[in-house]
């Protein structure tokens, strides 16, 4: 579902990697994406690929269908002020930053432009996203476009707003709290004998194994446990001992904490 042009705002390392997903997916051609960042130099990847860069906010958004505002909550109504004389009728606004809600959105851009909010993770470097976005003054069409374009860098839902600050916890938030039982696992793994690059080799695949089980036979976790949890085995009591040690306690909490302070800002 490609657009005529489509602008980036806000091409730092996030920004950039999803320019370079489109790109690489074949959703957007070279001429037909634009990416800004005020020190431009430093899109020189994206430019060598014949992506128009630069720091002209302006020229950048001028007749773009899709706008994405990949900035921080602190210089969105700045980029918003600047860029909205030049922004084509019509316009899909896609705002990136953090508890920065549709209603302010709204108010700022003077309610004529249909808008999102998105929330993608860290993955979108890799191509696997889980980006969760929400919309307003959107039709089913535009919608598709934007779940059309993150889909291009994983996967996306969409969701209503005012589930977004717990889709954060689960996806953005959820990046960390994987990687840390990654890490976990992996000094576990040197304590058991590894060496600390075979531990992260075995621990990554396992976790990737997982997570493509659930995604693959659409399966409920405790149904791919109890295939390895035999009765009295070693599984069962490794799991035990995580749970005594408050393993699922923790997790719930993490997430309840990391989503109630996002509500909070």
């Amino acid at each position: 579902m490609k657009v005529d042009k489509t602008a980036i705002i806000g091409g730092g390392h996030l920004g950039a990697a999803i320019a370079e997903g489109l790109l690489n997916s074949g959703w957007a051609e070279p001429s037909s994406l634009w990416v800004t960042r005020r020190q431009a130099d430093k899109l020189s990847a994206l430019a060598a690929r014949g992506v128009q860069t630069g720091s002209d906010n302006c020229a950048a958004v001028r007749k773009a269908t899709v706008v994405l505002l990949v900035v921080k909550p602190y210089q969105l109504e700045e980029v918003l002020a600047e860029i909205l004389p030049e922004l084509a009728p019509g316009a899909l606004l896609v705002s990136l930053a953090t508890g920065f809600g549709l209603e302010r959105l709204q108010a700022l851009s003077g309610g004529r432009f249909p808008l999102f909010r998105a929330m993608p993770n860290t993955a979108v470097a890799v191509g696997q996203s889980m980006t969760c976005y929400a919309s307003l003054n959107a039709s089913p069409h535009q919608e598709a476009v934007i779940q059309d374009l993150f889909g291009q860098v994983g996967q996306a839902l969409l969701l209503p707003e005012a589930q977004l600050a717990a889709a954060t916890a689960l996806t953005s938030c959820g990046i960390a709290y994987a990687l840390r039982y990654i890490r976990a696992a992996m000094t576990g793994g040197v304590e058991l004998g590894f060496k600390s690059d075979q531990a992260q080799q075995l621990v990554a695949q396992t976790v990737k194994g997982a997570a493509l089980l659930l995604e693959q036979a659409g399966s409920h976790p405790e149904t791919e446990i109890d295939k390895v949890a035999t009765p009295g085995g070693v599984t069962i009591r490794g799991l035990h001992e995580m749970e005594q040690q408050g393993f699922s306690p923790a997790v719930i909490q993490g997430l309840l904490a990391a989503c109630k302070k996002m509500e909070q800002a």
